[in-house]
């Protein structure tokens, strides 16, 4: 049976004690029969516990009061196989319950992975990657670990608790009874200690998330980190932040150790009462020594479980830490899935467009009206920071304009579904995107059905089909994280022969050639004049020379249009457009007008 973990987080609210418990077993659910199979072995193995503590009786009053020695030659064979059977059955609660965690736990990290490829741009732009890592690996770890062994520990310990209680009473009742005395006093220290220890769980998933971004911040910019002699500062800021999870983490062990501390303590009052009465009772004949020492084994097996029952409280508050911070990732909503579902010819107008990012003060960019034609080429240029690669963005249905509106072939955005949209979308961004895998795989990611002939054309078009045979296993190369075998020409390069590969109705290309020499910029340039002919193509580039033979040049200055026109035009015209031109070539470009 299968469940909605992301609609059981959302329709549950925060912070009840109910609510989480109610969740737990809802994920536990789908497994309810290796559930049921491990419960049934703790119950087996609390009746094992309550058969020794039972047999001490029997086994004192007939061989060591008695002197039976037929029943000594029985004992061993029997506590042989009762400690046997109660190996047995604790491997196979232990193993039954880890299995049910690890199983949790995958269909969580499922569950919020496929959450994350879902969210929109802006829960991109507002957290930070090292801390959803925290919260897939650490935090649904701790869950993994508590529901193998702190869930095992309720069932195991809770059931043997009733059952060596009931030996106890049936023992001697009032004896039982006068020792039970310290249980409340048990159960008021632990509750109380539980409300602090989820406060303190709390904090330390948020103190281990900020260990991990530095981390993930570290390697992901560790060339820059050696560039600018950052490893000291950079150390002791990791330090730092260890030393403070360090910290945390001891808080709570002090916490939990000390509810196991006052378990002991209360438990040893209950216990010096059983001596002090049973004693009494033992020397005035009213009961048997053998029946005695069964009471007190049974009464000290019981302090063991209670103090472990203990910590299964103070566990369970770190579950609901864990909870309360997977909801805040499936609470959010995802990017709309549903809209007109229609192939795209590339016809785009911006209707006084404005757009401004969550959290600024200042708009992104301010009422853009523009149309572009089927199938043609227009350029974007600016400084940086003129809300260049915003426009693309919002074009892409990354994000939906503040006010105002964009249609592609007379739909809105905001009606359109975005599958269908990005389906007919090829991008080149200037933020180079590629995996840990194959060269070929890498490229097959514009059009996953395509052939190996179409990937090995796709990468001619692109010239990068020459080094890529140069590479020691051709296609097959595996070029490392982010591409990190590969020079910055020639990750763009793959790039650009994944969007050839998708051939999409619109092409963005935002700063497509800007990490390429002068000679692989022109040969790449021949191959997007091919590659444009006949599709709608919105590029950005600094440097002008690519855009020279673009349909219309936008020129663009602190999220407005200031200019538009042909290169020509706009040269003649001035402004911006031939100051940005003029900086470039003025000193460089021999063919500059």
């Amino acid at each position: 049976m299968n469940i909605d973990i992301e609609e059981l987080f959302r329709k549950t609210r925060a912070g009840d004690l109910k609510v989480d418990i109610y969740l737990l077993w809802c994920l536990s659910k789908p497994y309810f029969k290796v559930l049921a199979a491990a419960v049934f072995c703790s119950l087996v193995l609390s009746g094992i516990n309550g058969a020794i503590a039972w047999l001490i009786k029997p086994v004192l009053d007939s061989v060591f009061i008695k002197k039976a020695s037929g029943f000594l030659l029985l004992l061993p064979i029997g506590v042989i196989v009762l400690f046997t059977l109660r190996g047995i059955f604790n491997f196979l609660s232990n193993y039954l319950m880890n299995s049910i965690g690890a199983k949790i736990a995958r269909s969580l990290r499922d569950s919020v992975y496929n959450k994350l490829l879902a969210l929109p741009i802006s829960f991109y732009q507002e957290t930070s990657s090292g801390s959803v890592i925290s919260k897939m690996q650490n935090d649904i770890q701790v869950l993994n670990h508590i529901v193998a062994n702190t869930v095992k520990d309720f069932f195991v310990q809770g059931s043997t608790v009733v059952v060596l209680a009931a030996v106890a009473i049936i023992r001697k009742w009032d004896l039982a009874l006068l020792s039970f005395i310290v249980i409340p006093l048990i159960i008021l220290s632990v509750g109380w200690l539980s409300a602090l220890m989820k406060r303190i769980s709390a904090k330390t998933r948020i103190l281990i998330s900020e260990v991990t971004i530095i981390l993930h911040e570290s390697l992901q910019g560790i060339k820059i980190i050696k560039a600018f002699n950052m490893e000291k500062a950079m150390s002791e800021r990791y330090r730092k932040a260890l030393q403070e999870h360090y910290r945390n983490v001891m808080r709570e062990v002090r916490t939990d150790e000390f509810s196991g501390f006052l378990a002991e303590a209360l438990g040893g009052i209950g216990v010096a009462i059983i001596i002090f009465y049973g004693g009494h009772l033992v020397i005035s004949g009213q009961i048997s020594a053998g029946s005695f020492f069964s009471f007190v084994a049974a009464i000290l097996l019981i302090y063991t479980p209670l103090k472990r029952l203990s910590k299964v409280v103070n566990n369970f508050q770190q579950t609901r830490t864990v909870f309360e911070r997977m909801r805040e990732i499936f609470v959010i909503d995802n990017e709309p899935q549903g809209g007109v579902d229609r192939e795209i010819r590339g016809r785009i107008v911006l209707d006084d467009v404005s757009f401004r990012y969550p959290g600024s003060q200042h708009n992104a960019l301010n009422n853009i009206n523009l149309e572009i034609a089927e199938g043609n080429v227009i350029a974007l240029v600016g400084h940086s920071g003129a809300g260049k690669s915003t426009l693309v963005d919002l074009i892409a249905g990354f994000w939906y304009p503040t006010t105002g509106d964009i249609y592609i072939d007379g739909v809105s955005t905001r009606d359109l579904k975005l599958k269908s949209l990005r389906k007919n979308l090829g991008i080149v961004s200037q933020d180079i995107v590629l995996f840990d895998d194959t060269i070929k795989e890498n490229i097959r990611l514009g059009r996953p059905e395509a052939s190996d002939k179409d990937i090995v054309e796709s990468a001619k078009a692109a010239y990068a089909h020459e080094f890529i045979m140069e590479m020691p296993e051709g296609y097959e190369t595996n070029i490392g994280e982010r591409g990190v075998k590969l020079s910055g020409g020639q990750k763009q390069r793959i790039t650009i022969a994944r969007a050839i590969l998708k051939n999409p109705s619109i092409l963005l290309l935002d700063e497509a050639t800007s990490s390429l020499d002068m000679d692989s910029e022109q040969r790449i340039q021949k191959a997007m004049e091919t590659l444009m002919a006949k599709r709608t193509t919105v590029v950005i580039a600094h440097r002008l020379s690519t855009v020279k033979s673009a349909a219309r040049i936008i020129v663009m200055n602190r999220g407005v249009i200031v200019q538009q026109g042909t290169h020509e035009d706009l040269l003649a015209e001035g402004g911006l457009y031939q100051e940005l031109y003029n900086m470039q070539f003025m000193t460089s470009d021999p063919t500059r007008g």
